[in-house]
């Protein structure tokens, strides 16, 4: 599994998604988790840096960001993989204060009518954990303020899937606001797209 998350985390900054050390991934491990080390980067990240710790116990070299991790493991059971990113289209978005509305069927897949935004708290402490597990009730995604985003899945390659196709959404919605202004799916036509993704689409959320 080292090696699974090393190869995400180069996956995902040659994506785009991460850049410099500007993220961090984990997984579920028994009753802790493997997580990215604190201030590595795409290019520098090995399997030896990799550290497994407790869900709510702070690890020598862990990512800054480890409690958020642990705060949603312990709160969603079937998340079993996290990315967090400061990936452009999600922090522009994120910057802004916003939420991702139901401006296209396909932000339906995260689990309901919209991807919320958290508000803004400081990097690396408790109340951003707070704030990102109540973001995320029944959702596999949320933005956070002034910070970024955060994606989860059943898999670590559903986590992963999940980041990409939220940072594509959240580049789409910005061009369409650029453009002039987007028309949102109504509470009818989300209901719909709901129940369709639940009988043909498993979910690009979760599993």
């Amino acid at each position: 599994m080292r090696a699974a998350l090393t190869a995400a985390y180069r996956a995902l900054g040659a994506a785009g998604l991460i850049a410099g050390s500007a993220g961090n991934v984990s997984v579920r491990d028994g009753a802790g988790m493997l997580i990215s080390p604190t201030g590595t980067s795409p290019e520098r990240i090995d399997e030896a840096g990799i550290v497994g710790m407790a869900l709510d116990r702070a690890a020598p070299r862990a990512s800054s960001e480890w409690a958020l991790h642990g705060r949603l493991y312990a709160a969603r059971p079937e998340f079993q993989a996290i990315v967090h990113t400061h990936a452009d289209a999600c922090t522009a978005l994120a910057c802004l204060g916003e939420g991702l509305p139901a401006f296209h069927y396909e932000v339906l897949v995260f689990g309901g009518g919209d991807v919320r935004c958290a508000p803004y708290t400081t990097f690396g402490t408790p109340a951003l954990a707070a704030v990102t597990v109540a973001a995320m009730e029944g959702r596999w995604a949320c933005l956070l303020g002034n910070h970024g985003m955060i994606a989860a899945g059943a898999t670590l390659e559903k986590a992963m899937g999940n980041a990409v196709h939220l940072e594509r959404l959240c580049r789409q919605y910005l061009l369409a606001r650029a453009a002039g202004r987007p028309r949102l799916l109504t509470g009818v036509e989300v209901a719909e797209a709901l129940v369709r993704f639940r009988t043909y689409h498993a979910g690009a959320s979760g599993g």
